[in-house]
């Protein structure tokens, strides 16, 4: 809503008296140069630098409306309030929650009075842009368009299907990136030392750091609310540090002993792997459970996932690996937390499938034989025949076409001379893979191969 006398006299208590408000709202940065993360958007001449007036932004190209699109917590309300801080514009905040048709009007007449009566310009802030009807959103376009208003909207949803077209065609669309870790701690940091927050009162170990960025995933509003609670718990117990056990009791999560960049990375990957070849789902799901909660990448355990959909089931189960895939694709859509559910679902399915290790075999002892030089020259017949003068090379002379012979097979030499009585591929007779073991058994037999 517009600033008036109750707006800025709360203002001026949070001022006076800061720890009345929230950590996250104290801390809250008062210029772009104070944002953490988003660096891509604040480079000199961009739209944001433009709203608040660093680079000239009047005139015949003044500055544009945008839509900022990003995760919860990477900072797209944080930003819009550096702007009103920033801009000596009329600035007006709503949120699309509880706001309708009538409050956007009665806004745009407002910016229309203010522009014309006093040439002041005004900005709007519109948050969870998504939650408006196309109807709602229809409504801002003539203000839009005629720049009575600089419209930044935010939105946790694709904007390409939550905002109508004709106001992102009338607007720039700014992409928010989910904060680093490093985002974060530099945040966390700033907050304990900084007189807006805890002013240099407690200090925080740094396995108790780590902590919190792991709870926070990415999320700045979440540490921050995290951090808070934990210093007045230990201010609580008269300690002068915020220490792990301390953190732990606060947020009712204990801390997973689990390094991104070490062993216990490798280790329990290895283990979740291990336990899905063993056949041992619970097992897997809690090791599943660890990474998750650690904070691990989703996208790691879905690579790890599609590997082990080939290494250890293959044609077993020949649907392993499409749901491997399919969980991989989900979670790069979707991200955390939800994607925890797709991660679950791929390693239940990978766990109780049959097993075969057939497929590594069969490639591991193939490539060993061409890196021994077991190779040769490819079978005349089998040569490339289309080009002009292969006939007189004998190029295709022979080949016999597989789909004119009733069963199907062709009796005829594939391998190269050195390798024509070798065999790769050992099938079990698990799962699916049985009849694969009845059909290579077959076909080895009417191609008249002997054994190797």
């Amino acid at each position: 809503m517009e600033a008036d006398l109750f707006t800025a006299a709360a203002e001026e208590r949070q001022e006076k008296d800061p720890a009345g408000s929230p950590l996250a709202a104290r801390m809250r940065p008062r210029t772009l140069d104070e944002v953490v993360g988003q660096r891509h958007l604040l480079k000199p001449g961009s739209p944001l630098r433009r709203l608040v007036g660093e680079s000239g932004g009047r005139g015949p190209a003044g500055p544009s409306s945008v839509v900022l699109w990003g995760p919860p917590g990477t900072g797209k309300t944080t930003l819009a309030h550096v702007v009103s801080r920033a801009t000596d514009q009329r600035f007006v905040e709503l949120s699309a929650i509880s706001a309708g048709v009538k409050e956007v009007r009665a806004v745009i007449d407002g910016a229309r009075r203010a522009t014309g009566g006093f040439g002041k310009e005004t900005v709007l802030f519109l948050d969870e842009i998504h939650r408006f009807s196309k109807a709602q959103q229809d409504s801002l376009l003539p203000a839009v368009e005629n720049r009575w208003v600089t419209l930044i909207a935010a939105t946790t949803e694709n904007p390409y299907f939550s905002v109508i077209s004709p106001l992102l065609s009338r607007s720039l669309l700014l992409t928010l990136e989910p904060l680093t870790d490093d985002d974060v701690r530099d945040l966390v940091r700033r907050s304990l030392t900084d007189e807006r927050g805890l002013g240099g009162a407690l200090t925080l170990p740094g396995e108790a750091e780590e902590h919190i960025l792991r709870v926070a995933g990415g999320d700045a509003r979440r540490a921050l609310t995290v951090l808070e609670a934990a210093a007045g718990a230990a201010l609580d117990k008269g300690e002068t540090e915020i220490g792990l056990t301390t953190l732990e009791e606060t947020v009712d999560r204990a801390a997973v002993k689990y390094d991104r960049d070490g062993d216990q990375h490798y280790d329990v990957a290895s283990a979740l792997i291990k336990s899905i070849r063993g056949s041992d789902v619970d097992a897997a799901l809690h090791y599943l459970a660890r990474m998750i909660e650690a904070g691990e990448d989703p996208r790691f355990i879905a690579r790890r996932l599609m590997i082990s959909a080939s290494e250890d089931i293959g044609v077993a189960d020949p649907g392993a690996l499409p749901i491997a895939v399919a969980a991989a694709q989900a979670v790069a859509m979707i991200g955390f937390p939800e994607a925890s559910l797709t991660l679950s679902h791929a390693t239940i399915a990978l766990a109780l499938a049959p097993k075969s290790n057939s497929a590594t075999t069969a490639i591991g002892e193939a490539m060993a034989d061409v890196r021994k030089g077991l190779a040769g020259p490819v079978p005349a017949h089998l040569r490339d025949g289309h080009y002009q003068g292969a006939k007189k090379l004998g190029h295709a002379k022979g080949y016999v076409y597989p789909h004119n012979q009733s069963d199907g097979i062709a009796a005829q030499q594939y391998a190269p001379d050195a390798l024509k009585d070798r065999e790769y591929y050992t099938p079990t007779r698990h799962g699916a893979e049985a009849r694969y073991a009845d059909a290579v058994e077959w076909t080895r037999k009417h191609l008249g191969r002997k054994r190797s």
